[in-house]
Order: structure tokens, then sequence, then C-alpha cells
């Protein structure tokens, strides 16, 4: 493929940009033909993605955080062409960059984009009072009311440990779900839970391993489920989600799906690749290999 298209989609506003400028040298420097497209306002990056598709660019690069990530895919998302996503990682969390292996030093993630090593990526098409597209993760129930604890401030006061600060400030709010689900248009299933985890990548809130076994190119999603538990099981299983550990818990239900639908009373909030999405059933349908994606030759799986 030729470099003269790709185009740089940067965000400033993303995590660890300090200096947007420094960045943006390093960028034309060692990819001189790229155009880099610079956001003003935040959510600017998906339209500006979408409108870079329909100009004929034919790689369309991330710079910026999970965030920017989703943004630029659903901007390509609804432009009827084939297109090749890239991500340069300079968020906080990284998760999908943690997913492909890409490194999350700059020099040489630009080098990953100069390779144009491609890999074809499923796509979750996630369908609620809107439709949105995910490339890596959605959490819905216990795990996406800690989502919205997880406020910028917090984040800058508690680093890697924000995600546990969140966890233990929505302890208070926890509730049962009673969920009604079904897997590849099979029959409903009435299972009580505390949360789901809808899984194409197997990384998420700054390198937990949620979904330890989810491939991104593997055709299926993972759902990821914890029963209704008493607080006392909850705070055992919360170390071994952290070292991986919780998928042979019984607490713990774990399904691989190409298309997932649930509804639950009460109603749950999803965080779908860091967006929240309101209330309401949703649906989880897989799109394999939807996307071209730029990732390393021998990626180093963090």
């Amino acid at each position: 493929m030729s470099h003269h298209r790709t185009a740089i989609l940067l965000n400033p506003g993303s995590g660890s940009i300090n200096d947007s400028d420094e960045i943006k040298a390093a960028i034309e420097q060692n990819l001189p033909e790229a155009d880099i497209l610079i956001s003003k306002n935040p959510g600017d990056i998906e339209s500006i993605a979408a409108r870079a598709c329909a100009d004929g660019y034919e790689a369309i690069v991330a710079a910026g955080g999970d965030g920017t990530l989703n943004e630029a895919l659903n901007g390509c998302m609804s432009v009827d062409r084939p297109v090749t996503l890239g991500l340069i990682p300079l968020g906080t969390g990284n998760d999908f960059a943690r997913v492909v292996g890409l490194p999350t030093d700059l020099l040489q993630a630009l080098q990953v984009i100069r390779d144009a090593h491609v890999r074809k990526l499923d796509v979750v098409r996630v369908t609620g009072a809107q439709t949105r597209f995910m490339i890596n993760v959605a959490a819905g129930g216990f795990a996406g009311v800690v989502s919205e604890k997880l406020t910028p401030d917090l984040k800058a006061t508690w680093g890697p440990l924000s995600y546990l600060r969140g966890m233990m400030d929505a302890l208070g709010e926890m509730q049962t779900y009673h969920a009604r689900i079904r897997i590849d248009g099979g029959a409903p299933e009435h299972i009580p839970m505390l949360n789901v985890v809808v899984a194409n990548g197997s990384h998420v809130a700054r390198g937990i391993p949620i979904a330890p076994t989810a491939d991104p190119s593997d055709g299926l999603m993972e759902i990821v489920a914890i029963r209704e538990v008493p607080l006392t099981s909850l705070a055992l299983l919360a170390p071994q989600i952290l070292a991986a550990a919780h998928m042979d818990n019984a607490e713990v239900i774990h399904l691989r799906a190409r298309h997932f639908s649930i509804e639950s009373k009460p109603s749950m909030t999803f965080n779908v690749d860091g967006e929240v999405m309101g209330e309401g059933a949703f649906e989880f349908a897989l799109l394999p290999g939807a996307i071209s994606f730029l990732t390393p030759v021998n990626p180093d799986r963090g």
C-alpha cells in the first residue's frame, strides 16, 4: 500500500499527551508522507475519521487512547469502503495496544505504521438505544457502574489503582441484575448476575485481563459474567481477576458466541470501549474480520 494515503488523527486531549507539538514533530519526521488531522473538540475524531475514509485515505491511524481508537473505528465503519485502521497508543490505559501487542513507545509505534503489516480483526456491533461499533470490551452492570465512577479526577489521583478505587466506590451501589440472555439465537436463559463483560479483546481498565483467552481475530466474542454472589465472595474474586485466574471459578460464567443479547431488571448501563451507553436491552453481533488493522510483525503480547 502506498503510504501517501495515511491520515493520522491526533487527539490532543488524550491521556498521556502533554506535548502534542513534540508528538506532531515525531510523526512528521518518521511518517513524512502522512497527513496529520488534529481534533479541536471532544468527540471530533469520529467525524474526522468518516471524512478521511470518504476522502479515500487508505489508512486511518488513531493517535490517542482507547477512546480515540473507538471514535476512529466508528467513523470508519460508517463509510462503506474498506480501510485499514492503525493506532499510535498515547492514552492512559492503552488496553487495545496490549491486546494486539503494539509498543507504547512512540518511535516503535510509528515504525509499526511504517511497516504496514496488516491483520484482519473482528469488530462487534452493539445495538442499544443507538448502534455503536467496538473493538475491545463492553462492560455492563457492576462493571458499568465502576466505569461511571472513574472520573478524570479519580484517575489523576489514583493512577493505576483508580480501577480498584472505583470498585470500592461502586460496591455501595452493588445490585443483582435479573438478566435474560440469548446466545446465538438460542432459547432465553434467566441468570441473576452482578455484571457482564462482552469481550473481543482480552484486557480492560489499564491492563486487567478480564477475558484472558479472548482473541480479536478468532470470529467469536467471549462473554464473562459474575453470578449473584455475596460481597465476601466478590472480594475473593477480585484478586483472581487481576491474576487472570478467574475463569475456573464456579461463580464466573464463561461463554463464547457470535451473537449475544441481554436485557435485565433493573436495566444495565454498558460501557462500550470506554464510552457509556444508556440503559435498556442490548444486542452484540460479531462481524468477523470486519477491519484491517496495522499490527507488529512479531507482536510482544503484554
